[in-house]
């Protein structure tokens, strides 16, 4: 390249260059609102109108969650829809809805109406720009009015609170709180009861304790849910989740029996939860020679014949054990419900009572 076209190339280079003429800034013209005071105060009122409507609708939708019977059909012609559903997206929806309108149109209306120009910058701030931008921003604050029009932020202010509150009552449908009574009458109790048969799982035929032989293990559930299967299906479902058992018979020399238990077994007989206590597996791994109960889903370990201790894996307490006897025709049956609650840990849990390796 020749040394006259370097010198053109960086004449170039210094020229500011533009594709096209650079426009400029368009005449202002005023809005209405900046001229006459009068529609300024008439905007002033439709954006607190909007606000004023949007808490409404929130308080609304509390209402309408606690108040309409979930079971409520609305009828449009030949369409229906739950009453409750289609009332929540209502007035949950306008009050999302509202606020979003009538912060626009107190950006439209209202808030300051100059027009600049912003030249680009480099995208790493310095900090004269984050003072810049500082500045710019107690500017725009100033624009916006807020100042001179405290009822709109407080009515926005307001509105975006009460919002919420849809959002937190909906939380609700979770399922009930989990207090401590509500995890006694619920999760930590089982359909177990005194004097309840266990019945094999598959058949629901009663399991007589002369019939187990030794290192045998049965999978095993209470007499109630074959009735409770026909009466209730959810009911079933939950109840079963819960209570379900295997049942082993070992030699009554080869296992540990700790002295509060010693009414709890049948001539070597025991019953556990079929729950993992780690993550809630349903476990059947069974050795009969070392007496170890293995779940399948994370290895943990259990020792059936010392009172279901955890000997390997990430099992934190105890296999529950159910207290077992025999009515008058030999048949298994439960002395009571699990001492403990079954299947998963969980933080708010009362494990004192789990059993631990050296009590009796």
């Amino acid at each position: 390249m020749k040394s006259t076209e370097l010198e053109t190339t960086d004449q170039m280079d210094q020229v500011e260059y533009h594709p096209i003429p650079d426009p400029g800034v368009e005449e202002h013209v005023e809005r209405w609102t900046d001229v006459n005071q009068h529609a300024a105060n008439r905007a002033a009122r439709q954006v607190i109108m909007m606000l004023g409507l949007s808490m409404l609708c929130s308080l609304a939708f509390v209402v309408i969650y606690f108040a309409v019977d979930k079971r409520e059909v609305l009828n449009f012609g030949p369409l229906h829809s739950n009453a409750q559903t289609t009332l929540l997206g209502l007035t949950g929806g306008l009050a999302v809805l509202l606020i979003g309108f009538s912060c626009i149109h107190w950006a439209k209306q209202l808030m300051n109406d100059e027009e600049v120009v912003d030249v680009r910058h480099p995208i790493a701030s310095t900090p004269e720009d984050q003072a810049e931008m500082a500045e710019s921003w107690q500017a725009g604050v100033s624009d916006s009015g807020i100042g001179r029009r405290k009822v709109i932020g407080g009515m926005l202010a307001g509105a975006a609170g009460l919002v919420a509150i849809p959002a937190v009552v909906t939380l609700a449908d979770m399922g009930p709180h989990p207090g401590k009574g509500t995890r006694a009458a619920t999760i930590e109790k089982t359909v177990w009861a005194e004097g309840v048969k266990l019945v094999n799982d598959i058949t629901y035929k009663p399991i007589k304790a002369s019939d187990m032989e030794t290192g045998q293990l049965v999978n095993a559930e209470p007499e109630v849910l074959e009735h409770l299967m026909h009466e209730d299906p959810v009911a079933y479902q939950r109840a079963k989740a819960k209570a379900a058992l295997i049942i082993v018979r070992m030699d009554p020399s080869s296992i540990k029996v700790p002295e509060s238990r010693k009414d709890w077994q049948v001539n070597g007989i025991l019953a556990y939860s079929k729950i993992c206590t780690h993550v809630g597996c349903p476990i059947s791994l069974w050795e009969q020679k070392s007496h170890h109960l293995l779940c399948p889903c994370h290895q943990s370990t259990f020792d059936l014949g010392d009172s279901g201790l955890v000997v390997f894996g990430p099992a934190a307490r105890a296999l529950p054990q159910l207290p077992i006897t025999t009515d008058a025709e030999g048949y298994l049956i439960a002395k009571s419900d699990f001492t403990v609650p079954v299947g998963p840990s969980y933080f708010e849990r009362d494990s004192r009572n789990d059993f631990k390796k050296g009590d009796n």
